[in-house]
């Protein structure tokens, strides 16, 4: 099967859609035009929704995973490695998880990946680089090996075992440094090297245009497999998995492939929560001290406009989450079977700690193995006693009749 072509037109600001750009090159500070020293706006990809298929949803799949959705994508120059395509799993009540683990390095930043690798390939580059804690650095040594380019990592020395396994698999350059030394190195390095960037380089988030397209393809999946919810919940750090989801909603009801759209809830941790700050203060980014957590991969000091415009665009909001609430969901989606991250339970965190009734169905996002977190893997369980009597009064402990 053949994959549709990109009706990708251009590129143009969030804060003032009046202000255009070619589609090439893809920009990675933002819009540079709108944008000011205080504050960081991006950049999105345009389309011709004219030419949009009206069997868009319905079609017989043209390609597997986002290849499927190809029209409303960048142009997918970069091969792919399988991504998207993940279940909905349903844990009864009307609740539904869209298992991201399941993607070629076990996240849902695969599907930003093959946008933004894919942007580094059409641009001729002869690599990426990422600043990265772990899932996103992981994924872009992934795709960028596919597409045969080299890929450079600054990322901490706590890396999770598992991301690290994969990083030195794929034979990215690992620079364990500073978090505080990351951004500055990664100018460094497109500069002197000519690497593109697939993470972000601007004091308040904005990335790569083409990274937040792939993740339009969560929205378009749901849709397909379930309609339309009334609300989804996403784990939330620097808000491009929200607005991508967001962006794709939008998409399909603009197209009158739906007659709504769900309401979004952002899901960060209590102890930091920039994109909440930047709600309840009315500003479009924001920052703010960050305390301790063990949810690490949505532990982000600064937020981006992005989603703001999410949250707007959906009527939904913004919600904190203890570590309490996202070890209790962590748990009870392992009770059903699905071992997630810390942070990537944050979607159902949310949900259990709403205040308010929904009319429908709803799905929390999970956004990664729980083989992600950090010390997963550096500890085995104590030998065990053979003897059937030892065996025997472990197994009674553990609450098992026999």
């Amino acid at each position: 099967m053949t994959t549709a072509p990109s009706l990708a037109s251009g590129q143009r600001s969030l804060a003032d859609p009046q202000v255009r750009y070619p589609l090439f090159p893809p920009l990675t500070r933002g819009c540079p035009r709108t944008s000011t020293e205080t504050v960081s706006y991006p950049v999105e990809v345009d389309y011709d929704y004219a030419r949009v298929p009206a069997d868009f949803l319905t079609a017989r799949p043209t390609g597997a995973g986002l290849d499927r959705w190809a029209a409303l994508l960048p142009p997918l120059a970069a091969p792919g490695l399988g991504e998207g395509g993940t279940p909905l799993v349903d844990l009864g009540g009307g609740v539904y998880v869209k298992d991201e683990s399941r993607n070629p390095t076990w996240s849902h930043k695969d599907r930003l990946n093959r946008c933004t690798v894919s942007a580094a390939l059409a641009t001729g580059a002869p690599g990426v680089v990422v600043a990265s804690s772990g899932n996103h650095g992981a994924s872009a040594a992934a795709y960028a090996a596919r597409a045969g380019l080299r890929c450079v990592v600054l990322t901490s020395s706590d890396v999770p075992p598992a991301a690290a396994s994969f990083l030195d698999a794929y034979g990215a350059v690992v620079l364990p440094v500073p978090v505080e030394e990351r951004w500055p190195l990664t100018e460094r390095i497109v500069a002197e090297f000519g690497l593109f960037p697939v993470s972000n380089l601007t004091p308040f988030h904005t990335g790569s245009s083409f990274g937040p397209e792939g993740y339009k393809t969560v929205a378009y999946e749901i849709a397909a497999d379930l309609g339309v919810p009334a609300a989804v919940f996403v784990p939330t750090g620097y808000g491009e998995l929200l607005f991508g989801i967001g962006k794709g909603f939008a998409e399909l009801h603009r197209l009158g492939l739906t007659d709504r759209v769900p309401r979004l809830f952002s899901c960060e941790p209590a102890t930091g929560g920039p994109l909440a700050t930047a709600v309840r203060e009315r500003l479009p980014v924001a920052r703010v001290e960050v305390g301790a957590t063990d949810a690490y991969g949505i532990d982000c000091p600064v937020s981006g406009y992005r989603g703001v415009v999410a949250l707007r665009g959906s009527g939904g909001r913004p919600l904190l989450l203890d570590d309490r609430r996202l070890r209790a969901a962590q748990a009870e989606l392992a009770s059903a079977g699905l071992w997630v991250e810390l942070s990537a339970a944050a979607g159902l965190a949310g949900l259990r700690a709403l205040d308010e009734p929904l009319d429908g169905p709803v799905v929390c996002v999970s956004t990664s193995s729980g083989f992600k977190d950090r010390g997963v893997g550096s500890h085995a369980p104590a030998p065990a006693d053979p003897a059937w009597d030892a065996v025997r009064t472990r197994l009674r402990a553990a609450g098992l009749k026999g």
